[in-house]
């Protein structure tokens, strides 16, 4: 047994809450996956909390999403595209977005564990250096509470924010290598795979609904060019905190109009406004909204 199959035994048995932090190509979906199924085998309610914007497992990009894992068949890739729910961030990287990124984190940490989660594995993502790293983690242990946080690292890369959450927390922290069977990616393939997942998800029938100005947040300022949202990635409310999916912004210059474009089938409540666009093959290019509203 190695000391990762050693970590998910003891944690099945006595853990509820485990976060696991990592930078990229370090075996946290793979480990996440492990613990999930042992939790199946042992007859727990499980749920798995992807973190990571980027490098989806559960969901498209640019979200926080959550998968109730009630067999092993949930943990398959074709189970796992699918979100049971979700949180819009609006980008495919957490910089920048730290505030939505652990809002929707504690957001559906708290929707699994109302829905009975006895288990829950949170992917936390590859943001773990510098300033951000640290504070996004800090904030994400501070708001779970997890009983275990269990760092993935191939050298010493994590010992000043595994320290951090040591001083700050009385949860335990555990450090281990890099799980052996992760295959590492460059950063051109990082981006296929978003622009793939991306892709993916817009490839169901897809529906159209008119926008008006009225219904976004940030909300437009007055006189506002509806041109400058053309391909804008939007997260569609359900008017009761959550999201129902997202979807992008399609102007038609010939009449003037905004159009929502998402496999949604059930119009949204409002729209949030994400950070990236849109390109015609589902890349997602990033967009400072200041920018796009010409304020500060």
């Amino acid at each position: 047994m190695n000391e990762h199959e050693a970590l998910v035994e003891r944690a099945v048995r006595h853990k509820r809450t485990v976060l696991l932090v990592g930078g990229l190509d370090t075996g946290k979906s793979t480990l996440s996956r492990m613990l999930l199924r042992a939790g199946v085998d042992a007859g727990r309610p499980s749920a798995f909390l992807d973190a990571d914007v980027g490098q989806k497992t559960v969901g498209p990009p640019a979200t926080i999403s959550l998968k109730v894992v009630r067999s092993v068949a949930d943990l398959e890739p074709d189970a796992l595209a699918t979100a049971d729910a979700l949180s819009f961030v609006g980008s495919t990287s957490p910089q920048g977005h730290l505030l939505p990124v652990v809002t929707g984190v504690v957001a559906l940490a708290q929707r699994a564990r109302d829905g009975g989660a006895d288990l829950l594995v949170v992917d936390s993502g590859g943001l773990v250096s510098g300033i951000s790293g640290q504070i996004l983690k800090y904030h994400k242990v501070e708001m779970l509470r997890p009983d275990l946080v269990v760092g993935l690292q191939r050298g010493e890369e994590l010992q000043p924010l595994l320290g951090v959450i040591q001083r700050f927390f009385t949860t335990e922290v555990v450090s281990l290598g890099v799980h052996p069977d992760v295959v590492p990616t460059t950063v051109e393939r990082r981006a296929e795979n978003r622009e793939a997942a991306m892709r993916r998800y817009f490839s169901a029938g897809l529906h159209r609904w008119r926008v008006k100005p009225t219904v976004f947040m940030p909300a437009l300022p007055p006189m506002f060019n509806l041109a400058n949202l053309d391909r804008m990635l939007v997260g569609l409310s359900d008017g009761d905190g959550g999201y129902l999916g997202i979807g992008y912004l399609e102007f038609g210059a010939e009449e003037g109009v905004l159009r929502l474009i998402s496999p949604v089938a059930e119009g949204p409540k409002a729209l949030r406004l994400g950070s990236v666009r849109l390109e015609e093959s589902y890349r997602a290019k990033r967009v400072d909204l200041r920018n796009v509203f010409g304020s500060e």
